[in-house]
């Protein structure tokens, strides 16, 4: 740290102290788009899902809940806050596939019948895959389905940089729907939090966070297209502006020659977590196919970074420019909310939920 003054600044700041009230209207967006709350008061909101009807569906994550949030009149807010299910093992991936309601706990992936009418789960859970390894570490755990109808699950590394006994740490991990079939789809991957497949380019994305301890710059954080069979390189290296860096730790050169570069990198520490592919088509067209992603932000960084959205615009699989797209969570050193996750919303706005402040907000494009 810089002085006593700038340490105390950041230990504010991750006590969750602002020292001033602040609100949506702190927050800077484009000319032309708006920010509200589409539901609040609800705790740690995390990653979110769309259900068959298009009711949009939560996971708060410290308080073991998956919550429903319908919005049946259109008004642009929450009709209610329906608890679907409690007493879960921090829950934090959801996914919807051929009638089931897919959950991902830190331990293990469950599913239940899923009633869209009633917002309700039939029956006692399904346990899909009862083994993830728990414990140390990243605990919380991402699914996605894939165009080939498998189930896609992101497990985080127990370390800040270790060699891992289990191979799904720091993986991404198939499975069949079922949860037969257990294959290692990729590795490297330290905490590859948010994951979601291009639906034309038929291409897996993640946001993926390195390791602290190496400075306020070092190694980046990235957003990238995982490939089967790729290594991502950790613990053994990183990528810095597209060259291989050997882990200080754990390098092997032998190994890192294998490593697949990264498609997009961001500020060291920023913490990327959840991404959304825009599909809507209330913003205008140049927004249309983007890439946003999440920044939770900063702790083991001297000046703060992150807690903002930013927006990678795309041609196909190629990056055009990243910049930022919603910002002004962070004043100075003080972080008055932490961005989580996105998801396009029905009528073409956007989803984006905030596990300091408990609220899940909607931007939407009114100029």
């Amino acid at each position: 740290m810089r002085g006593a003054a700038q340490g105390a600044a950041l230990l504010l700041l991750l006590l969750g102290f602002s020292g001033t009230a602040h609100g949506q209207a702190d927050i800077v967006l484009p000319r032309g788009f708006r920010l509200e709350t589409f539901a609040s008061g609800l705790g740690s909101a995390r990653f979110m899902a769309l259900s068959p009807r298009g009711d949009l569906l939560v996971s708060i994550t410290r308080q073991g809940r998956v919550l429903a949030l319908p919005d049946r009149d259109g008004d642009g807010r929450a009709d209610r806050v329906g608890p679907v299910a409690e007493g879960l093992d921090l829950p934090h991936g959801l996914a919807f596939h051929q009638g089931f309601l897919y959950v991902a706990e830190t331990g293990r992936v469950i599913r239940y019948r899923y009633d869209t009418e009633q917002m309700k789960v039939e029956g006692p859970a399904q346990v899909i895959v009862p083994t993830i390894p728990k414990g140390r570490g990243h605990f919380t755990r991402t699914i996605v389905f894939g165009p080939d109808g498998k189930l896609y699950l992101s497990v985080g590394s127990s370390c800040n940089v270790c060699i891992e006994q289990d191979p799904r740490r720091a993986a991404i991990v198939r499975y069949n729907a079922d949860g037969s079939g257990e294959e290692l789809f990729a590795t490297g991957l330290r905490n590859a939090v948010g994951i979601l497949w291009h639906p034309e380019t038929r291409r897996l994305w993640a946001t993926v966070n390195g390791r602290d301890w190496l400075g306020d710059d070092l190694p980046p954080e990235y957003v990238t297209i995982v490939k089967e069979g790729a290594f991502h390189g950790w613990p053994h290296c990183y990528a810095h502006q597209g060259k291989v860096i050997l882990d200080p730790e754990f390098g092997q050169a032998d190994r890192c020659r294998q490593m697949a570069l990264p498609t997009v990198e961001i500020q060291a520490h920023s913490a990327p977590l959840g991404l959304a592919l825009y599909t809507g088509r209330q913003f205008p067209e140049e927004y249309r196919g983007n890439l946003f992603v999440a920044l939770h932000g900063s702790w083991n960084r001297s000046v703060p970074t992150g807690y903002k959205v930013i927006r990678i615009k795309l041609n196909g699989a190629e990056v055009q420019k990243m910049e930022d797209f919603a910002t002004g969570w962070l004043r100075g050193t003080r972080a008055w909310g932490r961005p989580v996750d996105l998801l396009t919303a029905p009528d073409g706005s956007l989803f984006l939920s905030d596990d300091r402040q408990g609220i899940i907000y909607r931007i939407r494009y009114a100029p």
